[in-house]
């Protein structure tokens, strides 16, 4: 979890309760290097919109997100990356690692096609630290004209 700066002091109960009613889009990949960083390249794949309450009672290690619907619609065609949250005010509140493998928020799909379902089947909150992309993957521009990253 990237937490943008201004709720970087508040508990995981708060946090929770600042989702109810807010918004969880998922991005194709290359997230920004902070949630207070505006998305630029990645394509919004899915929204969903948090019930109220947001969360019910944590199973398992995981957290169990009550959804207005789940599935929903994808938007758009790739593989998600990662998922922003947005309070009921439209306030960027943080990012969360998204897709296969060791993620905070897992699908039931591996990417995403235009008008079919997307479920998110698990979700959870982790350290920052925790995310499994390389530093230096972050804000790359693997395009022409961009430098690719560099080796560690």
């Amino acid at each position: 979890m990237n937490i943008a700066q201004a709720f970087e002091n508040r508990s995981l109960d708060e946090i929770r309760e600042l989702l109810a009613g807010g918004s969880l889009t998922v991005y194709s990949v290359a997230r920004p290097v902070t949630a207070d960083s505006p998305v630029d390249r990645s394509t919004t794949l899915a929204s969903f919109t948090f019930a109220s309450p947001a969360f019910g009672e944590t199973a398992d290690d995981l957290e169990m997100p009550r959804f207005a619907a789940n599935p929903v619609a994808a938007s758009s065609v790739g593989t998600p990356g990662f998922a922003r949250v947005r309070t009921a005010a439209g306030t960027v509140l943080g990012d969360f690692s998204a897709g296969p493998g060791d993620r905070e928020i897992k699908f039931a799909e591996v990417s995403c096609s235009q008008g079919a379902p997307v479920r998110i089947t698990e979700f959870r909150f982790k350290a920052e630290g925790s995310w499994p992309e390389r530093p230096d993957y972050y804000e790359t521009k693997p395009r022409s004209g961009f430098p690719l990253p560099a080796r560690l």
